[in-house]
């Protein structure tokens, strides 16, 4: 007698039955989608926000971390505290006094990069359903880690002070009033990953103040706030309001992103809750990477590197914008970042940044298509362009070839007709005076 074989599942993913509702939400992020192609030599990559720390004093840090291991190396890579270790909540804090947040270590806690204090912030604040506003255009990682924890994301509008006092408070009020339950606001104030704006600081007052009239929470992510290119960084909003702002920070900018350490500056009583979901989550964050940044902190002058550092992007920054000006056609507007990685494109009426995509990548050039920065669906007409990476040669010929893109582009809509006259866009400012 023969018994029957089972039945081979054929389906692609077997597990879709059972996985958890939220993993609907997950989704491939733009940026890391284009590696793959973007880090190929032979394409100039404009796309991919990764620091550049060509300029790090590698010797030195090499011998630190030698020493390190010698000497401390049975504490540095031991399990730690869920919190963070004390010596360098105590120096983050130093590093947050630079943009007048007077923050105590008892209110630090250390995570995975600040990507995982957005996540741990998200997770201990956000139901299925809650809504999150998010300045627009806005990152596209914090966007992702809202869809997966199932928030709504509304937009509010920004120009090129920032994001908009009057449809911040426009905006808090709609949703409440069709009783959905607001939870927190989202916003990188300094240089906004993907736009490059600076809100003002006149504007970070009054969003600070709305947003404690109003009871809404505020959630400050800043990675970019110390490479201010021309002037002095700002105050921070959480040195308005350190009872209603958790204040995000990294040292992935600053020093070196594969440490994989950044921080969230919390309210007393919003701190002991990320603290157990750090634990929940990791048991305690790196501890070894943790004891190598402290000891960089404590031996080397790191404000006279992250003055290399600005020198450097600052350089690359005006690459980016005289390549603009040099190569794109009519139409096309931009704005002028004064810190941080990032300049945001906007394209004659009738082009499609994603559709371009695989022709510039065929041009050998890649950037990110702006739709990957909206929850909705908007900026099929904007670009993220990084300039941090790439030398200022390089950065010159990606624009060049991917003025020659658009210029074909642009010739096809005019042998057929197609209308692209440019239209205002809310921060777009084009090759005149510098905007923020």
């Amino acid at each position: 007698m023969s018994l029957e074989q089972p039945r081979r599942d054929t389906r692609l993913d077997r597990y879709v039955e059972t996985y958890a509702e939220r993993t609907h939400g997950l989704r491939v992020s733009a940026v890391r989608a284009l590696f793959s192609v973007a880090n190929r030599p032979e394409v100039v990559s404009l796309a991919g926000g990764m620091p550049n720390i060509s300029d790090l004093p590698l010797d030195i840090i090499g011998s630190k971390i030698g020493e390190l291991i010698a000497t401390r190396g049975t504490q540095a890579m031991q399990y730690g505290s869920g919190q963070g270790e004390e010596v360098i909540r105590e120096q983050i804090c130093e590093v947050m006094s630079l943009e007048g947040i007077n923050g105590h270590p008892d209110d630090v806690t250390i995570t995975t990069g600040s990507q995982q204090a957005l996540d741990l912030v998200t997770r201990t604040f956000i139901d299925p359903g809650d809504v999150v506003l998010a300045e627009a255009p806005s990152y596209v990682g914090a966007l992702g880690t809202f869809q997966a924890y199932q928030a709504q994301v509304v937009h509010v509008a920004m120009d090129d002070d920032g994001m908009l006092p009057e449809a911040l408070t426009a905006a808090i009020r709609t949703v409440r009033s069709q009783g959905r339950r607001l939870k927190f606001l989202y916003t990188i104030p300094n240089f906004n990953n993907p736009s490059g704006v600076l809100t003002s600081l006149e504007r970070r007052h009054e969003i600070a103040l709305i947003c404690r009239e109003e009871n809404v929470l505020i959630v400050e992510d800043n990675p970019y706030g110390l490479l201010s290119l021309d002037a002095d960084p700002i105050p921070a909003i959480r040195s308005f309001d350190a009872e209603n702002v958790v204040y995000l920070g990294s040292f992935s900018k600053t020093f070196a992103p594969g440490f994989r350490v950044g921080w969230a500056l919390a309210p007393h009583a919003v701190r002991e809750k990320l603290v157990m979901a750090q634990e929940s989550a990791t048991l305690c964050p790196p501890v070894f990477s943790q004891f190598v940044i402290s000891t960089y902190l404590s031996n080397w002058d790191w404000k006279a590197q992250i003055t290399v550092f600005k020198d450097m992007y600052r350089a690359r920054r005006d690459a980016l914008l005289d390549g603009l000006t040099a190569h794109m056609p009519a139409g096309t507007t931009w704005t002028h970042p004064k810190g941080g990685f990032f300049v945001w494109v906007t394209l004659p009426e009738g082009l499609d940044s994603q559709a371009l995509l695989p022709r510039a990548v065929t041009n050998r050039v890649a950037y990110v298509p702006g739709t990957a920065f909206y929850a909705d669906g908007l900026g099929s007409r904007n670009m993220r362009l990084s300039y941090c990476f790439p030398t200022p040669e390089r950065i010159l010929e990606g624009t060049r070839r991917l003025g020659e893109v658009l210029d074909a582009e642009l010739e096809i809509h005019t042998m057929f007709g197609i209308d692209s006259t440019p239209h205002p866009h809310d921060f777009a400012s084009g090759p005149g005076p510098d905007v923020s």
